[in-house]
């Protein structure tokens, strides 16, 4: 069944869905890519129980930071909005970061990472364009590169990149924003 959709074009695409709340997010993908839920994960169990009501055959995976990606049906869209309270203007803008609710995001780019979907629907708020991130440290990994405060030391060129005209590039930039986290990952 999971490569139906991908050799029967009458039949829909399939959607996983992360932090599902009570699936209005999943209402719309389903909607626009004329799609269907096979499964999701929610921790909030009377919230899951509304989802599940709508959908009665997706099955609840849980809690993202236990699922194994590898035992996990494979989707052609993967949906989510990940905790925003971190990164909203109206909380207190702790950032995008280990150790926060909004920090989750990790969880959401292992399973893109894993399930390779041909879509990726992501819903958050405006503060993620001023929230800042900070990179969990990789087994192996260079920290400092990670976190650095400049992405471009002053005066040095880009990653390599040869100089232009507009010297576009080539000046140290802010620190890494939760947008461009996201968008990076």
């Amino acid at each position: 069944m999971a490569d139906t959709a991908l050799t029967d074009p009458a039949a829909p695409l399939r959607v996983g869905s992360l932090f599902s709340g009570y699936g209005g997010l999943d209402l719309a993908v389903e909607e626009v890519f004329g799609a269907k839920t096979i499964w999701f994960s929610e921790i909030n169990e009377p919230v899951a129980r509304v989802f599940s009501h709508h959908w009665p055959e997706a099955p609840n995976l849980g809690d993202i930071t236990t699922i194994d990606w590898g035992a996990v049906p494979s989707v052609d869209i993967l949906c989510g909005g990940f905790p925003c309270q971190d990164v909203s203007t109206v909380g207190k803008m702790a950032g995008l970061k280990p150790g926060t609710r909004s920090g989750l995001w990790a969880h959401m780019a292992t399973a893109i990472d894993a399930l390779q979907p041909q879509w990726v629907v992501i819903e958050n708020v405006r503060g993620l364009l001023s929230a800042p991130a900070i990179r969990a440290k990789l087994e192996g990994g260079d920290d400092e590169r990670c976190n650095s405060r400049d992405a471009t030391p002053e005066g040095a060129t880009p990653r390599g990149v040869e100089p232009d005209p507009w010297h576009l590039g080539e000046t140290a930039t802010r620190p890494l924003r939760a947008a461009g986290a996201v968008l990076g990952d």
